[in-house]
């Protein structure tokens, strides 16, 4: 069991939250409506979708619980120095100054352990690339910039000249405040803007990736995934069918759910990809009948499909594109039902809770799922075309489109990264010993295909 390390003065749970920052969301919308509108507002009289549902409760402009938050992204002055630090004791001691001096929501992994953290990733991205061709970067949800700047700071330290002349460096942004504040974070090295540019756009809009770039590229999400909408499909018992479910608007400010059967496109591909069984099919349909008769089990299940819509839409603009992420492969304390349920938590006076539902996620709430990673990885052969060509039948020696590999943050910094520098006196490393439900994917095309 992956669980969060706790500090003295937090529980597990808020240091989770802590760490946690949302990406492509829009906070340039910071308005203050009344609670009372917030169902109102996120369902109408028309029934929607969970992933619909779960988007308006995160990201409507109005009402959306990022555009309530009045604190933006936490960005410290200065790196934090551990080898200052006797110890963890002293370590937590300094983040809850930092904390309670910021007054702010949340710092990234890549904030508090800048520069170190983006080395790494940029360490990983020089051992993995072609040198000789010139490197494009695409990030998407780039926070604050800090990631941005640490990447372009090492490669114009560490690689050739001619990497770093012709590199070229892309955020796509959805929040215009983000954004400019990117331009501002990179510009603080004045040969680093050459390079650098900001898209504002949502990055899972087709049309904003124009027409298919063929050329090899890398793109980065940190703490993406986590926020993508999910959808949710029900099933009454173990032979009954799984069922599209919906949340409606009932006896005025009531929300409940609403199951019908299997339509949506996006529900049936995340379907197919996660392999489900049908219920009516495999074994002795007598026993299954007997058996959910006997005990009835209603079953419940999240599918990622904003995380499908996304790869769809990266491997269709950026075909030859390498790919780096990290999420949360698990969340505690998870009192929703159903694989890959979400936390839904939120945070008042200091303190965080959590809600046993996500229909109470009515814009003052955060919704934010664990990344299953052999999902994620099925997903990026599915959408990359691989899996849909063995499925039509074609010879399995054609190979596999992508080489893909998944690793703990502590694995792959201890690979990437330079991991006595964010270490105390004593032995205690923050980056290694705390972030033990977070992972990190890498996936780079390959050429064993004819």
């Amino acid at each position: 069991m992956f669980i969060v390390m706790a500090p003295l003065s937090f529980s597990s749970r808020n240091l989770l939250t802590l760490f946690h920052k949302p990406r492509v969301i829009p906070y340039e919308f910071l308005g203050q409506p009344s609670p009372a509108l917030f169902s109102t507002h996120i369902v109408g009289d028309t029934p929607i979708l969970v992933r619909d549902f779960i988007h308006k409760a995160l990201y409507d402009p109005n009402v959306g619980y990022f555009s309530q938050k009045s604190a933006s992204v936490g960005v410290l002055d200065r790196s934090i120095k551990f080898n200052n630090f006797e110890g963890r004791k002293a370590y937590m001691k300094h983040l809850d100054k930092i904390y309670k001096q910021s007054d702010v929501s949340w710092f990234t992994p890549v904030e508090l352990f800048k520069p170190w953290y983006a080395h790494g990733i940029a360490e990983s991205i020089l051992r993995t690339t072609n040198l000789s061709i010139p490197l494009k970067i695409y990030e998407i949800g780039g926070g604050s910039g800090t990631c941005a700047k640490g990447i372009l700071d090492y490669i114009k330290l560490n690689a050739p000249t001619r990497v770093y002349d012709n590199i070229s460096y892309t955020s796509v942004e959805i929040s215009s405040s983000l954004a400019a504040k990117q331009i501002q974070t990179v510009g603080e090295v004045d040969s680093h803007l050459s390079k650098f540019k900001v898209e504002h756009r949502d990055a899972t809009d087709r049309k904003g990736w124009g027409d298919v770039n063929e050329q090899p590229c890398w793109v980065i999400m940190l703490e993406v995934l986590d926020n993508l909408p999910h959808d949710l499909i029900y099933s009454e018992n173990q032979t009954s069918p799984w069922m599209e479910v919906w949340v409606e608007r009932k006896q005025g400010e009531k929300l409940s759910e609403l199951y019908r059967p299997i339509e949506d496109s996006l529900i049936k591909s995340c379907m197919e990809i996660v392999d489900l069984p049908d219920a009516t099919t495999g074994g002795s349909r007598v026993m299954k009948n007997i058996w959910a008769k006997v005990f009835p089990k209603p079953r419940w299940c999240w599918l990622p499909t904003g995380c499908l819509k996304l790869l769809e839409v990266l491997h269709g603009a950026l075909p030859k594109m390498s790919l780096i992420a990290s999420d949360f492969s698990y969340l505690p304390d998870v009192k929703i039902p159903g694989e890959r349920a979400p936390l839904v938590s939120t945070k008042k006076d200091g303190s965080s809770s959590d809600y046993n539902s996500y229909l109470d996620a009515e814009g003052d709430a955060d919704v934010f799922f664990p990344t299953d990673f052999l999902l994620l990885e099925r997903m990026d052969h599915y959408c990359s075309g691989w899996m849909k060509q063995q499925k039509d039948g074609e010879p399995l020696k054609k190979g596999k489109k992508r080489r893909t590999i998944s690793l703990d943050t502590a694995a792959f910094m201890e690979e990437f990264g330079l991991p006595t520098k964010t270490r105390t006196r004593d032995g205690y490393n923050p980056l290694l010993d705390d972030f033990k439900n977070t992972k990190f994917y890498l996936s780079v095309p390959t050429h064993n295909i004819k």
